[in-house]
């Protein structure tokens, strides 16, 4: 049986944290987000947690039912970053391609923790009002609502999609991600055209695109497609 959750008035602390903090639902997900950028999802455990905030482990449960809970308020807070200060244009095509590089930014900004919170669905606030907010601006731009849905669903995995991969090539330890980046300049770009006359004839522009995210290249064609459904 899940941990009874306390309502936050309820479980406050009465007095600060060693570190002089008054722990609140926020402030974990905060701090279990720069934990997760310093160390990596192996280094977000309660204990680790606790002393972090300056609290005893247990005291995490009674923010969150487990840590399986907390990574989903913490892929409910990256939503947030996403959509903080956004406001509609009133040109739908604007709009999606600003949320949707919008999305991918706040992945990219939390690397780990987006590996580790991309795939999930959270059901919570913050993820909600951003579903409402991509459906609103389809179903605005005139698309039947079969369409808004089909539309609406390449677009978010798409997004999140695109997130994931960039970030755990961010996630990646420098030397490695080094390493790889040097195949398109150190292996394809020396293949000889008479093995590889495809790979040989494009390697410059191989190697100045390929160590890129390519997200907003795939968005722009995903939305060229939908506008070119609503014309018809």
């Amino acid at each position: 049986m899940p941990k009874r959750v306390v309502p936050e008035a309820g479980r406050r602390r009465r007095r600060p944290t060693k570190q002089g903090q008054v722990l609140t639902h926020q402030l974990i997900v905060e701090t279990a987000l720069r934990m997760l950028r310093e160390h990596g999802a192996a280094g977000l455990t309660a204990r680790r947690l606790g002393l972090a905030l300056g609290a005893d482990a247990s005291t995490v449960y009674r923010y969150f039912r487990g840590m399986d809970d907390l990574i989903l308020a913490i892929a409910d807070e990256l939503i947030a970053h996403a959509m903080a200060g956004w406001r509609s244009t009133g040109d739908w095509r604007s709009d999606l391609r600003e949320l949707g590089l919008r999305i991918h930014h706040a992945y990219l900004a939390h690397p780990q923790a987006a590996v580790l919170t991309a795939s999930r669905v959270t059901g919570l606030p913050n993820e909600v009002a951003a579903d409402e907010t991509i459906l609103g601006v389809l179903r605005g731009a005139g698309f039947p609502d079969a369409d808004a849905v089909r539309i609406y669903h390449a677009f978010i995995d798409q997004s999140l999609a695109f997130s994931i991969l960039d970030a755990a090539t961010l996630a990646l330890p420098a030397a490695a991600r080094e390493a790889d980046e040097e195949v398109w300049r150190d292996t394809y770009a020396r293949l000889p055209a008479a093995t590889h006359p495809n790979i040989a004839a494009t390697a410059p522009l191989l190697v100045a695109r390929m160590n890129n995210s390519v997200y907003p290249t795939a968005l722009d064609m995903l939305l060229s497609s939908a506008a070119a459904q609503l014309t018809r």
